[in-house]
């Protein structure tokens, strides 16, 4: 079954379970600005800023949830409309579909953390990942999916680390000391290489998440934007500061 027929068919149960009426909810998606959605940050290379992401936000009674994507999106409606999206073929469709997912989810108690960190919070959350890696996984060699400058800056100094993008600005180049490598053309090989795999969530969005649910190595995803879908998948997380 695909992945987002599990999800719809999961938040179908949760409005029959709690008898949400779906004709009178209102779900409100805007896409937030780089500042609304992570403030003013030490780095400037961080794909929102940059232009290279947008986040949707979607506020479903007060509750909110966010998706980051690539097209840009205002929509107002109920979470009837949201269930009766095209989550297979249009990706606009799909990140509304998820930014509404964790509103609904947060709303409901079912998940948490499903604002992304602001200012020097990326920074601290950055500093993270190395603490934690070395807790569980001793000296692993680190694939890490999507270009999210202060956690390749964090991760490469303490492991081994490659890292895969699929932004053509960024292949092939050296940041951070570090080759970021071609997402599709070196995927095998950066990956049959690393013993544990850190990814962006953002392949939720974009479907490629498929790539990684059944490898034979741990991953690890980073972001808000799999709040909702982490729990009902049953994967793991890391979001440190995100509210």
């Amino acid at each position: 079954m695909n992945i987002f027929d599990i999800l719809r068919d999961y938040l179908l149960v949760q409005v029959d379970k709690y008898n949400l009426n779906m004709d009178m909810i209102s779900i409100v998606s805007k896409s937030l600005s780089s500042k609304e959605a992570i403030g003013n940050t030490k780095r400037k290379d961080f794909p929102i800023i940059i232009g290279k992401e947008i986040m949707l936000e979607a506020d479903f009674k007060g509750a909110k949830g966010q998706a980051f994507t690539s097209t840009p999106s205002t929509f107002e409606g109920s979470l009837k409309d949201i269930l009766s999206l095209d989550l297979y073929d249009n990706p606009h469709d799909r990140s509304l579909f998820i930014a509404s997912l964790n509103a609904v989810m947060k709303y409901l108690g079912k998940t948490d953390r499903t604002i992304h960190c602001k200012n020097n919070e990326p920074e601290i959350c950055a500093k993270n990942f190395p603490k934690f890696i070395k807790r569980e996984f001793d000296n692993p060699k680190v694939a890490i999916i999507g270009y999210q400058p202060a956690i390749i800056d964090n991760i490469k100094d303490f492991f081994e680390t490659r890292v895969l993008d699929l932004n053509p600005e960024f292949v092939d180049t050296i940041q951070y000391n570090v080759k970021i490598e071609d997402g599709i053309r070196d995927y095998e090989d950066v990956i049959s290489w690393a013993d544990l795999v850190i990814c962006t969530v953002s392949t939720l969005c974009n479907n490629s998440i498929i790539n990684f649910l059944s490898l034979n190595k741990p991953v690890y995803y980073y972001g808000t934007t799999i709040a909702g879908a982490s729990n009902i998948l049953g994967l793991k997380r890391l979001c440190f500061c995100s509210k």
